[in-house]
């Protein structure tokens, strides 16, 4: 028996949300001693061997042209954001960085589906509120501090939006495909930019946990790419962009940062907004 469009599509997505967050994550981390471009292009190329590898052992067909330039574009966007991103987790508190980025990718998108594709129910809509006010609250502090990277998360916001716009506009194709051919572009681009500044620093500890990011980067992709593939845009998008609640929880337990009360409201209200975004 055939599983619900709807419910498929938000399994994928909270599939997305665990990979991307503990992505960034590891990603994150691992910049703090290392050059953010150069242990993203790690990532990329971990991610790109990846997913030709799965593409090519499933026989999964090839997207047309057209899909093939959209993924690509895609790729430059969110392989520039991810660099940056990395960057702003580096230099600033993981719980506020990673929730600015995910807001301000989540927010360009829903606006151009609910402009171009007409807007979504109003259980929807309060859904899209709520989690918009639980990763708000994540990223919350106490005492006003730990604003360093901010500037760098919103720029990655933009990245990411761009990326899944581009992801959907490469239609319905082979995910796995559309997300290597995307990986491509990324490694590209910043495999060109640390050639340009040289950059060398990293040790083989966060090389190692690089390549891990990247794998888990791009699976996140190729789930995201089906999510909205099976579903609205705005919807597959506003689930995954609740991944900083998985980055935030590991560095809550495993560098332990301060996770205060209202970071704990926010998860509970990202918790009740996926079952009305995902509501049929």
């Amino acid at each position: 028996m055939a599983l619900p469009v709807d419910f498929l599509s938000t399994s994928l997505s909270l599939a997305a949300v665990v990979a991307w967050g503990t992505s960034d994550f590891l990603g994150g981390y691992s910049s703090r001693t290392a050059n953010a471009f150069l242990l993203t292009t790690i990532a990329h190329a971990s991610g790109l061997l990846l997913m030709v590898t799965v593409a090519t052992a499933s026989h999964a067909p090839f997207p047309i042209h057209s899909s093939a330039l959209w993924a690509f574009a895609g790729g430059l966007s969110g392989g520039g954001a991810l660099a940056i991103f990395y960057r702003a987790l580096s230099q600033g508190r993981m719980g506020l960085t990673a929730p600015v980025a995910a807001v301000l990718g989540a927010a360009i998108p829903t606006l151009f589906v609910m402009f171009t594709a007409g807007a979504p129910s109003p259980v929807h809509i309060a859904g899209f509120l709520l989690a918009a006010i639980g990763i708000w609250l994540i990223s919350r502090t106490e005492d006003g501090s730990g604003t360093e990277g901010i500037g760098f998360a919103a720029l990655a916001g933009i990245g990411f939006a761009g990326f899944y716009l581009c992801m959907r506009q490469a239609g319905n194709g082979s995910a796995l495909w559309i997300a290597a051919l995307s990986r491509l572009a990324s490694f590209t681009l910043t495999g060109i930019i640390v050639l340009l500044i040289g950059a060398r620093r990293i040790t083989p500890q966060s090389a190692g946990w690089g390549v891990l990011a990247g794998c888990l980067d791009v699976t996140g992709s190729a789930l995201f790419v089906r999510a909205s593939q099976t579903g609205r845009l705005d919807t597959a998008v506003v689930l995954t962009s609740l991944y900083p609640a998985v980055t935030v929880l590991l560095a809550r337990l495993i560098l332990k940062e301060h996770f205060t009360r209202w970071k704990a409201v926010g998860m509970f209200a990202a918790l009740l907004a996926v079952p009305m975004i995902a509501a049929q």
